[in-house]
């Protein structure tokens, strides 16, 4: 087609697309130019502001490295990741789930523990968490031989890849529920944190008046064959800022019950007052088991070097 009006560049370019092939690529790529084009003529996008945008997303992938993922960050700042999550469970999106955002700081290969044991190997000053899970299907019944990879931010708001204070792994593992679908661990209670404000984020952030921060929460991924993987995060509902997350990763479904003891704990005599626990169950809906592509590969700015395996967990 020789173009001879601005609305025959639209019709050109849906020409193309509709001959794509595959139809379900068929069907995003006339979506996608409908709605790119919608949105170029509804702001009227200036030449000046294109530049800038296409200079944005170049610098959103020179961003994205081993250890930080900038172009995940913006999903989340955007609203993205948490919309297609919810529309893509929990019935597709006319219930409650459990799945919530990857995040940009899960790892493959997180150590083995057994159920009980620790997850802290640094020192890591903070409140004791003990932590009792339960994984169960969709009818409540228990999942056995799951596996749960679980991880979180130090009490100073850092995950381990992003500092050399940490050691390589420390606030991560990897359980196996037994026969009623129970795991547990200790580690220590996690707070709200500040998402890495020096790229393209911060500047958006910084343009909208808006804070960086994260409410407190603990992530799992958990993986069994025959349901689809659930990646899901439980927050503390003492944060301040759990009604007004970043990320927009706060759902009723995942509100956790942090609970304070401010008396000995009943078993372990070395535990300092106060200390916390969380009990929660985790609902698998059946599915294929599918793990995600992990979003950084190696440790943080230390030179740690753990090359991630893409086919399974360990």
């Amino acid at each position: 087609m020789i173009i001879e009006r601005e609305q025959d560049v639209t019709a050109a370019a849906l020409a193309v697309m509709e001959r794509t092939t595959d139809p379900r690529l068929r069907q995003i790529m006339v979506s996608l130019v409908k709605h790119l084009h919608g949105f170029v003529r509804d702001v009227r996008l200036t030449e000046k502001e294109f530049r800038d945008a296409t200079a944005i997303v170049a610098e959103l992938g020179k961003l994205t490295t081993d250890t930080h993922n900038e172009v995940v960050l913006m999903a989340g700042s955007l609203g993205v990741s948490p919309l297609v999550c919810l529309l893509n469970n929990g019935d597709q999106g006319n219930t409650e789930t459990d799945q919530s955002l990857l995040g940009p700081f899960w790892r493959l290969n997180s150590p083995r523990v057994e159920n009980g044991g620790s997850i802290v190997r640094s020192e890591t000053p903070g409140a004791p968490l003990f932590v009792s899970g339960r994984v169960v299907d969709r009818d409540g019944r228990p999942v056995a031989g799951a596996e749960v990879d679980v991880w979180h931010a130090s009490p100073v708001g850092l995950y381990e890849n992003q500092d050399p204070d940490q050691a390589d792994m420390n606030l991560r593992g990897k359980f196996t529920t037994d026969q009623d679908g129970r795991f547990a661990f200790r580690s220590v209670m996690m707070v709200g944190y500040p998402i890495p404000t020096n790229g393209v984020v911060g500047r958006l952030l910084e343009a909208q008046s808006r804070h960086p921060y994260r409410p407190a929460h603990l992530h799992a991924l958990i993986f069994k064959p025959g349901f689809k993987v659930l990646i899901s995060q439980v927050y503390d509902p003492a944060d301040p800022h759990i009604d007004s997350d970043v990320q927009f990763g706060v759902t009723q479904a995942l509100i956790g019950k942090f609970q304070r003891h401010d008396t000995p704990h009943p078993t372990a005599r070395d535990v300092p007052t106060p200390w916390y626990s969380l009990d929660h169950t985790y609902r698998l809906e059946a599915g294929e088991a599918v793990l995600p592509r992990p979003p950084i590969k190696y440790g943080g700015p230390a030179g740690r070097r753990t090359p991630a395996k893409p086919a399974s967990l360990d």
